[in-house]
């Protein structure tokens, strides 16, 4: 029997689905302006699905991403209303996304903006979460930064890397995912995420080769397209895998479990419905269901 954090699944899409919106570039940000109360809903079916931490909605509120929106003043309200709505989620992970954008390494800006752009987001997140996690990191310059802005604030940080979807060796970057081992030794755990259970199934065994706690939280995307890559992109440009229903998910997770892994949920398209049969496997397998 081990002892199994299991996370929330996630968020954006969640939102995008239940709102009915067309999505913005401002993804699940937009929707808590437009559907005030919609992301405590979500975490509250997070929770009843068996979940014991809970992701903040924040990956996409930085100030670069809301550059040309009009919303370049409501920065600290932003965060107000997420830190709002998951008030009553339970333990709580604050989320930073990537900066620019997501799968897009290119993208980030040189390491002393970078860490400054982050340490602004990990000093306005401690007060409240009870961990901080450094999400979709693409590369080991990114890695580096997020986890020197968030290392200072003294919460257990856990760096959640994405890797290819065709090697899970690599990271989106292309740089192999053992160089990140050297350059994390900082953080409490380190996972695969938002990238296919596939890759991930791979990443697990280069992240079972370090110290650290370690585990996985796929995304259910048939591929990253080429449209998403682009500037200021919209969900829309991608589509949900037909072929990853609550069971075929789960079997993947408790995959990673029996090779170690012990904390376990789900990204992009991956609902509650996944992570109550998840939990429901974790238990039927003779593990605990744990809070970090």
């Amino acid at each position: 029997m081990k002892d199994i954090i299991l996370l929330d699944g996630g968020m954006g899409q969640e939102l995008v689905h239940r709102a009915g919106d067309r999505p913005t570039p401002l993804w699940s940000t937009q929707v808590m302006i437009d559907h005030p109360g919609l992301v405590a809903e979500v975490h509250a079916d997070y929770r009843n699905a068996g979940a014991t931490v809970h992701t903040t909605n924040t990956y996409a509120i930085l100030r670069d991403r809301l550059d040309g929106t009009g919303l370049e003043d409501k920065f600290e309200a932003l965060y107000d209303a997420a830190l709002t709505e998951a008030k009553d989620a339970g333990v709580l992970a604050g989320a930073m996304g990537p900066l620019g954008a997501s799968y897009r390494p290119d993208l980030l800006p040189a390491h002393d903006i970078a860490v400054a752009t982050y340490t602004e987001v990990a000093e306005r997140l401690a007060p409240e979460v009870d961990l901080i996690i450094c999400e979709t990191v693409a590369s080991v310059a990114h890695a580096r930064a997020v986890l020197e802005a968030a290392a200072p604030t003294g919460k257990p940080v856990w760096v959640a890397l994405t890797v290819n979807d065709s090697d899970g060796t690599k990271l989106r970057s292309g740089e192999p995912l053992s160089d990140v081992l050297a350059v994390t030794q900082d953080a409490s755990a380190l996972l695969a995420n938002c990238s296919s259970p596939e890759a991930i199934d791979t990443a697990i065994s280069v992240l079972a080769t370090g110290d650290k706690a370690f585990g996985g939280y796929a995304n259910g995307f048939t591929q990253i397209s080429e449209g998403f890559l682009g500037d200021k992109p919209t969900v829309d440009a991608l589509s949900a895998r037909q072929d990853l229903g609550p069971d075929a998910y789960a079997a993947f997770a408790m995959g990673w479990i029996a090779r170690g892994a012990t904390i376990v949920g789900g990204c992009c398209e991956v609902g509650p419905a996944h992570i109550t049969k998840l939990a429901q496997e974790i238990r039927t397998a003779g593990h605990r269901i744990v809070a970090p």
